[in-house]
């Protein structure tokens, strides 16, 4: 069956035109409508008998479907009742999500999706988005062509570390799907141009290994160059079949994320969120807290708890926010300081990767520390020492910012910036009761996964959720909608800028750093326009966006809502608006 949006000649309705009458139009996600089709539409699509006889507003549906939805016992169940609502009704999925976005993110993406990356194999009910196999590289174009149109974003993962968890093989292919259901719901690119894909070449997982309804390649993970190439070869073949496609790395193993990004970044229009768009929510989230504090950016100091793909991200655009308050080079990258696994990295260590290196402390300086063991400078003594305005953790460690690593926070700062951002939640560096407590109510607060608002001595603090949410759906919206050629730095600062603005007096007022998540569509079209300015300022996008750009950034915003359909038997449908 070909299907594809179109308008009225006359009224300039919107609606989906279809090549196919009777019972395809009930199978595919985007054409049914179930029992919201109308009358009419059942008289002229063949569609008589195949529905009960009573016309559903989608309302009606809705109320349906979240009474469904209410009544399944557990996380895990509530995240397949949806999948399996997205498989059958799309409107109908994004629709209940967009109403109830609060409640549903948190069980579409994280934390909840790590459970469903886990436990992927056992309850698998329908395919979507594709799996390329390491045994099937010389094949991908042909793969690739197998999927049904041209997609606006490409979210790609290899499954290997998948959140906080490691290695979920081809269970990881949880995080891409769930990734594109918020660029739709958060962004309002059409998910009928989105593309999920794994890229399978093994898994270390023994417990995968072992598991007889392991649903992917059964040895261990293909690596050095035989694993290179395979990329290599499925990015050409992404240049070749997609050329306008965006391509988001997701959930790659630290170094392999970092080579992706840098090797690709020219040759097509590509980002990794993991590192870009972590880094820009959080720059967002200070860019709020000062607010609160009423500091100037140049005047912040920074430590890192964690020294992942993640860490060299926010290091990075900490530089470049820190360069753009009128700090050099240099002088910016001393006000940064990572913690890892063996304590303060410092130029003292005999190996380390050029990101570790970059911003490892003078051998002179931590001479001056007060420390026990000048070899392995723990987080609370680099705290007390080195004097940060604010702690980031990334490091997947739960519990790393213990009492004492808060209350030396709160020694040197009258109100500390305290971000622990590791997801799932059990993987949180600690929680925001607990940096609140040990603060006695001083520390600004924003966590990775979402948290329950705070009451400490009477006053009640709303956590800010620093969810990538409210950076890559808006950034991949304003590549598509910008024709963007090229993803650049410059833009993820300029997206932290646009996301802080949209933070009000009344969120910091409640202590919150990020806006509500109701206001999500809101945040994506002030950053898709921070992304396409800054995209036609350094020539990556054509100026003639920019007349009307507010506008036209709304029009590419698809909105759940039912279209007629309409039987057009006369021609061939391929074109997609």
């Amino acid at each position: 069956m070909e299907w594809s949006t179109e308008h009225d000649s006359v009224t300039g309705e919107e609606y989906i035109a279809v090549d196919t009458r009777g019972e395809p139009l009930l199978r595919d996600p985007f054409t049914n409508k179930s029992t919201g089709f109308t009358a009419a539409e059942r008289e002229q699509l063949g569609l008589e008998g195949l529905v009960p006889p009573a016309v559903s507003t989608m309302d009606q549906q809705l109320a349906r479907v979240y009474e469904n939805y209410r009544v399944q016992q557990t996380s895990l169940e509530r995240y397949v009742y949806l999948a399996s609502l997205q498989d059958r009704n799309e409107t109908l999925f994004f629709r209940l999500v967009h109403d109830h976005i609060d409640e549903m993110m948190p069980i579409v993406y994280t934390p909840v999706v790590g459970e469903a990356c886990q436990q992927f194999s056992h309850i698998y009910r329908r395919p979507r988005g594709l799996y390329i196999s390491y045994e099937q590289r010389n094949r991908i174009d042909a793969i690739l062509q197998n999927h049904a149109r041209p997609p606006a974003v490409i979210v790609v993962t290899d499954g290997e570390r998948i959140l906080g968890l490691g290695d979920q093989g081809v269970g990881g292919m949880g995080i891409p799907t769930g990734k594109l259901s918020l660029y739709t719901a958060c962004a309002g690119i059409p998910p009928y141009l989105t593309l999920p894909i794994m890229l399978d070449v093994g898994t270390d997982n023994q417990e995968r290994l072992n598991d007889p309804l392991y649903l992917g390649l059964r040895h261990k993970r293909i690596r050095g160059r035989e694993y290179q190439d395979f990329i290599d070869r499925f990015v050409d073949a992404v240049i070749r079949v997609y050329p306008d496609a965006v391509l988001q790395w997701e959930d790659f193993l630290k170094a392999n994320a970092l080579t992706q990004l840098a090797r690709f970044r020219d040759r097509l229009c590509t980002f990794n969120d993991d590192i870009q768009g972590t880094a820009a929510v959080v720059a967002a989230g200070v860019y709020a807290a000062l607010r609160i504090t009423g500091q100037a950016m140049r005047d912040q100091r920074v430590v890192l708890g964690g020294a992942g793909a993640s860490a060299q991200g926010i290091a990075n655009l900490f530089v470049s926010a820190l360069r753009d308050a009128g700090l050099s080079y240099e002088e910016a990258r001393q006000r940064i300081s990572t913690v890892d696994s063996r304590g303060l990295v410092t130029k003292a260590r005999a190996e380390m990767e050029d990101f570790k290196a970059a911003y490892a402390r003078p051998v002179e300086e931590v001479a001056t520390y007060a420390c026990s063991d000048p070899a392995h400078i723990t987080l609370e003594e680099t705290i007390r020492n080195f004097k940060p305005t604010m702690l980031i953790g990334t490091s997947g460690t739960g519990g790393l910012f213990t009492e004492a690593v808060v209350r030396a926070m709160a020694a040197v700062n009258d109100r500390p910036i305290v971000f622990p951002l590791s997801n799932p939640t059990s993987k949180s560096e600690c929680t925001a009761e607990q940096a609140i407590r040990w603060s006695d109510g001083r520390a600004i607060v924003a966590t990775g996964g979402p948290s329950d608002p705070v009451v400490h001595r009477g006053q009640t603090y709303r956590i800010g959720q620093g969810n990538n949410a409210f950076v890559f759906p808006g950034v991949g919206l304003g590549l598509w909608a910008g024709g963007v050629r090229r993803v650049t730095d410059g833009m993820f600062l300029d997206v932290a800028q646009a996301l802080a603005h949209l933070v009000s007096q009344a969120d910091l007022d409640q202590g919150a750093v990020y806006p509500e998540l109701t206001r999500i569509r809101d945040c994506s079209h002030a950053v898709a326009c921070a992304v396409i300015r800054r995209a036609v300022a350094e020539g990556h996008a054509s100026p003639g966006i920019l007349p009307g750009l507010e506008e036209t950034v709304s029009r590419a915003m698809w909105f759940p809502t039912y279209r007629p359909v309409r039987y057009q038997r006369s021609r061939r449908i391929i074109q997609i608006e």
